[in-house]
């Protein structure tokens, strides 16, 4: 039994197509819980908000469930061709701790899914070189879903097949 940890970026059809995906790991037997970003509402970024500890986002429970998950699965639509603000604010701020950041990284499997208007591709191909570039190790089958593309039930069970390994 795998525990996955679904991490979405925005509400709404994403956060719905990991409905999906804790649906099919738990019918599985795996243990899985998602996390919305989006809900989470991070702070911007900035080196300088790093400096004023008040500004600091506690993102320690996030970072905990990322650390205890065997696998996760990104799921994120596409924003101008490449990865949502949520998604890339909440690395930024976990990156803070780089040394736990590599630690919490290197080697987890990350599987890829999408829900865009756009098809997808740019995202997971943003999302992919995003994360081998931290040292996990993204599967190479990924869901692709949006307005006329429903996400294919086949490879949402390869993916939490392959993840679970």
């Amino acid at each position: 039994m795998a525990r996955f940890l679904m991490i979405t970026a925005t509400s709404g059809t994403n956060r719905e197509l990991a409905d999906t995906f804790v649906a099919t790991a738990t019918e599985k037997g795996h243990d899985a819980e998602i996390i919305d970003l989006a809900e989470m509402d991070l702070p911007m970024f900035t080196m300088a908000r790093t400096e004023i500890s008040e500004e600091v986002p506690d993102i320690s429970g996030l970072s905990s469930k990322m650390m205890e998950a065997d696998a996760w699965v990104i799921i994120a639509p596409e924003y101008n061709g490449s990865i949502p603000p949520t998604l890339n604010n909440a690395l930024a701020w976990l990156s803070r701790d780089w040394k736990n950041f590599q630690t919490l990284c290197t080697g987890k499997p990350v599987g890829l899914a999408t829900h865009s208007g756009g098809g997808g591709a740019h995202v997971v191909m943003a999302m992919r070189q995003q994360f081998s570039y931290l040292g996990a190790d993204v599967i190479g089958r990924a869901c692709m879903s949006g307005r006329d593309k429903e996400a294919n039930p086949e490879t949402i069970d390869a993916m939490i097949d392959n993840l679970a390994r």
